[in-house]
């Protein structure tokens, strides 16, 4: 049996995973990474990446069939449109197949050296690997453990046959006439959405009262208005019990507790994600937990010395930017360096349509902590950029003290609005006062102006409303 003895060993190559692997090596750490499928985890693979090029295509699709029947406002019309959802996939795979491998040459340039296959823990500094050539040993000074989240399935409907998960959505050859999705959360609605301006014919069940529960209602509801506009019926307070006799409908317990049967080629199955950890030998470790996932502290440390956890293992939020900021760091803390996790906040960002993209605390959640706050929000449809590209829906809005002036969150739901995820949480980082963002000259025209124009409004002398 083959060992390898290394100063840091890293198992799982996701978005946390490569990004500590590579860090490490960058600051010359001895550094093995294992991965049992390809480079890049969920969300290069079948997660953020290919959702978002499916996102793309739906989108583009639904522009051109809108323009054939000619209900194109700026007067472009063309001939039939059509869709090959097999080359569309081939397209999504090929993007997917540059990334992976992009991923792989940087982990070789920082002198990575990468293991495929399982591991499985022996002890606190010791794994076995199962690789195509055989079981190969691995003995490391410091472990992290990176290994991400699955999908949950519901005892009701296990993943098979026509019930699938994101998954196997992101991989369809041929387009569902009729698709339910269980599960209202981001990841159901962004592919949901999807499938619909494809041409599928999409309902959603939602157990809570509200889709997106995670969001105020003043961001859903221009995200509810969109869905209704596609055609998607929305089930709120209504409950997935299981299939037909046949397996060709869903039945669903509405909220009047009256039971429907929903008919469907395919049931997507959305309804939260899972630390992937079987098979890992975790148990031998007896790490201390919470809840289902592994319990850390500021520098991403478990209950056992010389072993980190990154990523989706650890919990909420399950964001890709938040695993790859705590590899970095990590990576930083075995090379000795002083590190903490002090981030002012995590950006989050729902590529429904339209888009919704938060950073830090909304008025509810401010309120909630006993602040005393300002207000100030802006309408796109007072926005010259966002009415020259016909998608003036939504708004954006900023959260203050009100006896300081600090920025305690910013929001916005609208056509493209995760690209102002950054400036967001810049803002959070810098500790700005809304005198920073108001006095802050923005670019004209550009859906940008809004957050400068929500500024002013929260200060009481907004210029364009």
């Amino acid at each position: 049996m083959k060992e390898i003895v290394c100063k840091l060993l890293v198992i799982g190559a996701g978005p946390g995973g490569y990004v500590c692997a590579i860090r490490a090596g960058q600051l010359g750490i001895d550094t093995v990474i294992v991965e049992e499928s390809k480079p890049g985890g969920t969300c290069l693979n079948v997660g953020c990446i290919p959702s978002k090029a499916l996102i793309h295509a739906a989108e583009e699709f639904a522009v051109v069939r809108r323009m054939a029947a000619g209900r194109s406002p700026i007067g472009i019309r063309v001939g039939d449109a059509a869709i090959d959802l097999a080359k569309t996939i081939g397209w999504k795979d090929g993007i997917v197949g540059r990334l992976t491998s992009g991923v792989s040459t940087l982990l070789h340039k920082a002198n990575v050296k990468i293991v495929h296959g399982r591991a499985a823990f022996r002890d606190g500094k010791t794994v076995e690997v199962e690789t195509e050539t055989g079981a190969q040993i691995i003995r490391a000074d410091t472990v992290v453990i990176a290994t991400g989240s699955e999908p949950v399935d519901l005892a009701s409907l296990p993943f098979g046959g026509r019930v699938i998960s994101s998954t196997e959505a992101l991989s369809l050859k041929d387009l569902p006439e009729k698709l339910v999705v269980v599960g209202g959360g981001y990841i159901g609605l962004e592919l949901g959405t999807a499938f619909a301006k494809m041409g599928s014919e999409v309902t959603v069940v939602e157990a809570m009262p509200q889709i997106l529960p995670q969001y105020d209602a003043d961001l859903v509801r221009p995200v509810l208005r969109k869905l209704g506009e596609l055609g998607i019926h929305v089930l709120t307070g209504a409950k997935a019990k299981g299939l037909s006799g046949d397996g060709n409908a869903l039945f669903v317990e509405a909220a009047d507790s009256q039971e429907q049967q929903l008919p469907a080629d395919r049931i997507l199955v959305t309804v939260g994600r899972k630390p992937k950890t079987a098979g890992s030998g975790l148990e031998e470790l007896d790490l201390d937990r919470s809840g289902p996932y592994l319990r850390i502290d500021e520098r991403c440390r478990t209950s056992m010395r010389g072993i980190y956890a990154i990523g989706d293992v650890t919990g909420e939020p399950m964001l890709a930017h938040r695993a790859m900021a705590q590899g970095e760091m990590v990576a930083e803390i075995v090379a000795g360096r002083k590190r903490a996790w002090d981030k002012r906040c995590i950006p989050a960002v729902c590529f429904t349509d339209p888009e919704i993209v938060t950073a830090g605390l909304s008025p509810g959640e401010a309120r909630a902590q006993g602040y005393e706050i300002r207000v100030g929000q802006f309408p796109f449809s007072a926005n010259g950029r966002a009415m020259t590209m016909h998608s003036d829906e939504g708004f954006v809005r900023v959260v203050a003290r009100a006896d300081t002036n600090l920025v305690l969150g910013l929001q916005a739901v609208g056509a493209g609005v995760s690209e102002l995820s950054a400036t967001f949480a810049h803002a959070m980082e810098m500790g700005a006062r809304l005198e920073d963002i108001a006095g802050t000259i923005h670019a004209h025209p550009t859906r940008s102006e809004a957050i400068q124009e929500a500024a002013l409004k929260a200060l009481g002398h907004a210029l364009h409303i």
